[in-house]
């Protein structure tokens, strides 16, 4: 475990990061991205691995049913294991989503050669990652990844000991904790 010191004068805010089934099929792939997050100076707050049942692919992509790529989406979600994160940084939505570059991988190889899809993608539906598009929608996609995550609670009595206190990246558990000094 190495401490860090971060003292951010905003508050930070919470993104879903969704790293899909193409990804987690291979493990240098799915390290290099982990210590992307990490290189880029997000905190995870939570990490876990997961598989989908087709039912919580249809739930969780329930607004895009009867659109033409729904169906793909679905069985594509559900064919192997997944891994979902809670990250935390200043503006984490927008740092997340520019991180991970255009949805579809083509466009993304021609105007953001440097974004995980472009590098990782293989098509629009196989694109490597998903991270959430607003903050009503981390909301949402946090609790439905992570049902005993509590958006709220974490944001009144964590978040400003994240903010402005010790923490430490545990390797163990591949998420970042708070030194023993600060815990609540």
């Amino acid at each position: 475990m190495f401490p860090t010191t971060r003292h951010l004068s905003r508050v930070l805010q919470l993104t879903l990061a969704v790293i899909k089934p193409d990804a987690v099929a291979h493990p240098l792939m799915m390290e290099a991205l982990h210590q992307k997050i990490l290189d880029n100076d997000f905190i995870i707050v939570r990490c876990k691995d997961l598989v989908w049942e087709r039912q919580d692919s249809e739930r969780f992509y329930a607004e895009h049913s009867g659109r033409f790529f729904y169906q793909r989406l679905v069985e594509f979600m559900s064919s192997g294991p997944m891994r979902a994160y809670v990250l935390a940084r200043e503006d984490a939505i927008r740092h997340w989503r520019g991180l991970m570059g255009p949805t579809k991988v083509f466009r993304a190889r021609y105007t953001d050669p440097k974004s995980i899809r472009a590098q990782f993608g293989l098509t629009d539906t196989r694109n490597t990652t998903h991270g959430s598009d607003s903050a009503e929608s981390a909301q949402r996609e946090i609790s439905f990844f992570f049902p005993d995550f509590h958006t709220a609670d974490w944001m009144e009595k964590e978040e400003p000991l994240f903010r402005s206190g010790k923490i430490t990246y545990d390797h163990q558990k591949q998420v970042h904790v708070l030194s023993a000094a600060t815990q609540p």
